[in-house]
């Protein structure tokens, strides 16, 4: 049988079924398992046909893992409490071998959701990972700067000697040869290096099993479709594959048809764009010429334990504000796509650790970013559309432990705050004339 040039038989056979479901997690009640009361999880089996049973939920690590110890290790040691949503129902699915197309606002979790899976799936094919020619996983994703998080996640982690690799546009593309030539079990790429690669003859994907389309609805709006649809065609169409977004439009519905057979889909809250749930959303109302002096007033009103990022539309007016920040003494770090990646994997460095609070970015940094204890999002400038936004809420209000945040939106004209309230339910306006009452 041959299938995009492939002739199956010549390829090595795939395992997609690890999941031992525990007795507790089987005999779960209807009322136990229904997802609509459970983290408000939806599911849907998308087969044509007769429709197949959807795994239960599991509730601990333990119903996932518990025949996996090295992967019980890792989570006990990075001390997480519980999975959350996403993962509790993700994993059964993926698991059991399904392709599966995962729906949740960013900071859910949906990347341990495919790789502690995937990390079994590689472990445990019939063929010796040495003897397979080439990496079993490929995790595509819109960004460097979410590659490298993805990348260091699997290093966290790092199970039973699996390696892996990071392939992104303006990193050195000879070593990034070199690495994948030495070998490599997982590769995490942006798709326009990735392709480079590959249409260079630098790298087989032949080998691939286990395939990840990470934020795809971002990948998409980013114009990498003719980059994604050359990748896939060199990898077998057998595989297992994974698809994760934050969205739900047309583009994102189209490439799962094309690429995923007979996915099962899991999408936490709803499908309707809303921001993160956790978030508390104001806007101020103030005129253009306002801006700078009110961004301003918000840094000097900021509590010494306060981390903000501060969004703007413009690579120039980022620039412009830390440059201004920074002649005032006012610690600040920049992020956009026209800093060499050195300084850029610097300026996260520096948030993280806390030696800045103040990080002013493009939107290049409103997926993916993986800062845990960011206090506030201050919308200097408009989001493009509405999706951005729910995007750039995002990045605060990922922990649960943590207290509800606040996302600032400085609205110059009041027609486009109300435009931003209709396009999401969650978007609260509450335009202030007294900008100190705003702390209180």
């Amino acid at each position: 049988m041959s299938v995009y040039g492939f002739i199956l038989p010549d390829l090595p056979p795939i395992e997609k079924c690890f999941y031992r479901e525990s007795s507790k997690i089987a005999s779960m009640s209807q009322e136990e398992v229904n997802r609509k009361e459970n983290n408000n999880i939806t599911c849907d089996d998308l087969k044509d046909g007769e429709k197949r049973r959807i795994p239960n939920p599991v509730c601990t690590f333990e119903d996932a893992f518990e025949h996996y110890p090295g992967i019980m290790t890792n989570i006990k040691k990075v001390g997480f409490q519980r999975p959350t949503p996403i993962q509790s129902q993700a994993w059964p699915i993926i698991l059991q071998g399904f392709d599966l197309i995962g729906i949740a606002q960013t900071g859910t979790g949906k990347t341990l959701a495919y790789l502690m899976p995937g990390f079994i799936h590689l472990d445990l094919q019939p063929v010796p990972r040495e003897k397979r020619g080439g990496p079993g996983m490929l995790v595509l994703t819109p960004t460097r700067e979410l590659a490298l998080q993805v990348e260091a996640e699997c290093s966290k982690y790092s199970y039973k000697g699996i390696k892996s690799i990071c392939i992104y546009g303006g990193g050195d593309r000879k070593g990034q040869i070199s690495m994948v030539t030495k070998g490599v079990d997982i590769i995490i790429a942006t798709p326009g290096r990735l392709n480079d690669l590959q249409m260079n003859n630098f790298i087989n994907l032949r080998s691939i099993t286990y395939l990840v389309l990470d934020e795809a609805d971002r990948m998409l709006d980013m114009g990498f479709e003719p980059q994604i649809m050359k990748i896939l065609l060199d990898i077998r169409p057998d595989r297992q594959t994974v698809m994760t977004s934050a969205t739900w439009p047309d583009g994102v519905r189209r490439l799962a048809k094309s690429y995923l057979k007979d996915p099962m889909i899991v999408y936490v809250g709803t499908l309707d764009l809303a921001a993160v749930n956790t978030v508390e959303q104001k806007v101020i109302v103030i005129p253009e010429e306002e801006k700078k002096a009110f961004t301003r007033f918000f840094i000097d009103n900021m509590k010494s334990e306060d981390k903000v990022i501060i969004f703007v539309g413009k690579k120039l007016v980022a620039d412009d504000l830390s440059s201004d920040f920074g002649l005032q003494g006012i610690p600040v770090q920049s992020l956009h796509g026209n800093r060499e990646q050195c300084d850029r994997e610097q300026a996260l460095e520096d948030f993280k650790k806390g030696k800045v609070r103040i990080l002013i970015a493009t939107d290049l940094a409103s997926r993916g970013l993986d800062v845990q204890d960011i206090t506030h999002v201050f919308n200097f400038d408009f989001p493009r559309n509405i999706e951005e936004y729910v995007h750039r809420v995002g990045r605060t209000g990922q922990k649960e432990d943590q207290e509800s945040k606040m996302v600032l939106q400085i609205a110059e004209e009041r027609r486009k705050a109300k435009e931003k309230e209709k396009g999401n339910a969650n978007f609260q306006k509450r335009a202030k004339r007294d900008k100190k009452s705003f702390f209180k």
